[in-house]
């Protein structure tokens, strides 16, 4: 027992220490920097800092002069002034962003009769459009505006660069420079100089523990806001790129210094960095002479193959690499915690010593699969026989799938045979030439017969290969072109061959991409009209509702205006109601979630009744209606109350739409076995070519959107006949308006 447990105890040991010396080995690969580098001031951190200087540098130097001499070095450009006239639009959008602003306000200051506001809103408004027309008359004008906004822009600068001058001067006390403007002398040191010294007297290797020559760039500066560039850059000296700024770390610098605290720390880290790698390769060593020396160790690894190797070979070896990479993914990130060793002792020991033993574990098993494995390797004549019992072979174990697949792809070489043919025709000629060039170097004699078959044979295949390539090439070209949406010309359709087709399909393909364009582009437009269009009708009540509902809220109301202002946002929530109602029902529609109650209904009495709806109306517009149908009852299998809504909906937009004193046409009428109901009128507002937009939801005819209406009047109508399997068409010619509704008939 004793025995057993000291080779447990040994393997442990020997574990512990390849472990550990690999780690330390491993330390030299992660860490070569801080072992190798001279000292901390060639290292990629110091760097860093050598880096922010010039910034620091040219903010508080550089830039340091008053304010208002700042704001004397700005500039006003013809590209300055061109980017502020246009930086929200043309003159045209902007006077009508302006106007949109302020349209709903005045009209609703003028429905309360609140001349006062309305005279103030509009004075507001055309002040607004007159600063937007002397912008775009006047250069001078604009010149003031952008000397203003540049003059902000430098005293925002000149604000948030306070918050960094803490980090200048942590900087100078840690760095010694020596800067001479060129051009006009002017010296900017922290440099102590006495006793007729130079800079170059100080600024050397011996005196310093690092020491460089800088150049300023323009990029150098810190920004802290968008268009800070133009305005900080003019308040540095022309001459910054062409003068050398001397920059260095005095050797007298105190230990005291975060700086010198920094590079103390680096070289302590260092020091324990070399004992690890030292350590380790003594470790590995130490661990390397157990192993050789010690049977115990592999008497008790033998005990567990058998169980070991009772795994498919394909498992045992995924799992070697899988815990393999862990074992040295775990050496890497305690290695980390060597390099924090200083920063947070406590911390970073704890941590290693967790990830060590994490590594420990994973080392063993990995170390104990490397042995078993081994073995394999060795008899590897065995290794056929392990490999059949393997997963991956079991799963690829039935070749007559494989082999099908072969056959498969084969015949889809040949799905157009004329090119396989020539395909292979063409190989079998070049493998032919090919032997018979071999012929002629074994007997000169056949070199005639030879040059005979090549201009026969050879040249004609080569032509042949040339034109066709050139037309693949031409089809590659324009399918480059349709991948990077440039549709050009159409190609040229050259004789029957697969190329041939191709070609014809590729156009195809490319007019069929035009009107994907096209239609796309469409719906673009129609869906940012839709957006606008819903934005508007929903937000103009509900701006009502909430500037009545506001005023109510006051004291100052009076009985007679607190009962307007009711009636007032009573109307508009009807209003509002109506809207989310018909958009709710439209969009239940478009999906297909309404079911219809279909029964036998009397068409032309449903039209008479949806008319005496209208009567008081009818009488008191200047229209003359015009309605003409059968005295026979015409009948459908429809649902009377959707189809009353269609009727509802196209005898109101006649009403709110139509020209005053024009008459309206409406006839129903059979025709074969189908209803055909018609509505003409004459329309008050300029009707668009592209009658079919009419059915999108929230289109209306009259585009100033001042009429009442949700805009969804036809898209309801057009949806329920749908739905009934009919059609509704919309014609117009000039301002001639006609819907036209056909529904089939009940038998």
């Amino acid at each position: 027992m004793g025995i057993k447990w000291k080779n447990k105890v040994l393997i442990g040991i020997w574990v512990l220490l390849i472990t550990y010396g690999l780690g330390g080995i491993l330390t030299v690969f992660t860490t070569g920097e801080r072992l190798f580098t001279r000292d901390y001031f060639h290292t990629d951190n110091f760097q860093s800092y050598m880096d922010q200087f010039p910034g620091y540098f040219t903010m508080f130097e550089l830039t340091n002069i008053p304010l208002e001499d700042a704001k004397k070095t700005i500039k006003v450009t013809k590209d300055d002034i061109n980017e502020y006239r246009y930086r929200y639009g043309s003159l045209s959008e902007q006077e009508n962003n302006v106007k949109e602003q302020y349209e709903q306000r005045i009209f609703e200051a003028k429905a309360k009769e609140d001349q006062v506001t309305v005279d103030s809103l509009t004075s507001e408004r055309d002040q607004k459009i007159k600063d937007i027309i002397n912008t775009f008359n006047s250069d001078k004008y604009v010149q003031q505006k952008i000397v203003k906004e540049k003059e902000k822009k430098i005293e925002k600068y000149f604000k948030e660069r306070e918050n960094y001058r803490e980090d200048f001067q942590r900087f100078k006390d840690a760095f010694l420079y020596y800067y001479q403007d060129k051009a006009t002398g002017k010296v900017y040191t922290n440099l102590q100089l006495s006793d007729g010294k130079t800079a170059k007297d100080v600024m050397n290797s011996k005196d310093m523990l690092f020491y460089t020559n800088y150049y300023l760039q323009q990029d150098d500066p810190m920004y802290f806001g968008p268009g800070e560039h133009d305005v900080i850059n003019a308040m540095i000296p022309k001459s910054m790129e062409t003068s050398g700024m001397q920059l260095g770390v005095p050797k007298s610098l105190s230990s005291d210094n975060w700086l010198m605290s920094e590079a103390e720390n680096y070289k302590k880290q260092r020091n324990l960095l070399w004992v690890y790698v030292v350590s380790g390769i003594i470790a590995l060593l130490v661990g390397f002479l157990i192993r050789k020396n010690s049977k115990g160790i592999q008497a008790e690894i033998e005990k567990w193959r058998p169980y070991y190797n009772k795994l498919p070979v394909d498992v045992r070896v995924f799992l070697f690499i899988l815990l393999g990479i862990g074992f040295i993914f775990s050496l890497f990130v305690t290695n980390n915690q060597v390099i924090y060793f200083y920063e947070n002792p406590i911390n970073a020991g704890k941590d290693f010593v967790i990830l060590l033993f994490i590594g420990l574990i994973l080392g063993a098993i990995t170390f104990v699969q490397w042995n078993y494995l081994a073995v394999v390797v060795k008899e590897w004549k065995a290794i056929k026989t392990q490999w059949e019992k393997a997963l991956i072979y079991k799963s690829g174990k039935n070749s007559k799938v494989l082999f099908k697949k072969a056959v498969t792809k084969l015949k889809e070489a040949f799905l157009n045979q004329t090119a396989a043919t020539q395909v292979f025709i063409l190989l079998a000629a070049a493998f032919g030439l090919g032997l018979v060039a071999v012929l002629v170097v074994v007997q000169p004699v056949f070199l005639p017969f030879y040059l005979i078959l090549v201009g026969c044979t050879a040249i004609p295949i080569v032509v042949m290969l040339v034109n066709r390539m050139a037309y693949l090439n031409q089809i590659v070209e324009k399918t480059n072109e349709l991948a990077a949406g440039k549709m050009g010309q159409d190609l040229e359709v050259a004789g029957k061959s697969v190329l041939a087709t191709l070609a014809a399909n590729l156009n195809v393909l490319k007019q069929g991409v035009k009107t994907s364009q096209n239609a796309q582009a469409k719906s673009e437009r129609l869906k940012t009209e839709l957006i606008t269009n819903v934005s508007h009708d929903l937000r103009t009540p509900l701006t009502s509702i909430i500037t009545y509902t506001q005023l109510l809220k006051t004291d100052e109301v009076s009985t007679e205006e607190r009962t307007a202002y009711l009636e007032i946002i009573d109307r508009k929530s009807k209003r509002l109601k109506v809207l989310i109602d018909d958009l709710f029902e439209v969009s239940k529609m478009a999906s297909g979630n309404i079911e219809l109650k279909r029964e036998k209904v009397d068409l032309v009495q449903l039209l008479q009744q949806a008319l005496g709806e209208y009567d008081d109306m009818i009488k008191e517009s200047s229209l003359q209606f015009r309605v003409t149908n059968t005295e026979k009852p015409i009948n459908a299998i429809v649902d009377g109350q959707k189809l009353w809504r269609v009727f509802d909906n196209l005898i109101g937009n006649i009403l709110k739409y139509s020209m005053e004193n024009s008459r309206v046409y409406i006839t129903i009428s059979k025709l074969n076995d189908q209803a055909m109901i018609t509505f003409k009128n004459v329309s008050r507002y300029e009707l668009n070519d592209n009658s079919d937009e009419l059915f999108e939801r929230f289109k209306r005819g009259d585009t100033s959107r001042h009429t009442d209406g949700s805009g969804l009047g036809l898209a309801i109508a057009k949806s329920i006949v749908d739905l009934h399997e009919g059609s509704l068409e919309i014609e117009t010619d000039g301002d001639l308006f006609k819907v036209s509704i056909s529904l089939w008939l009940s038998e």
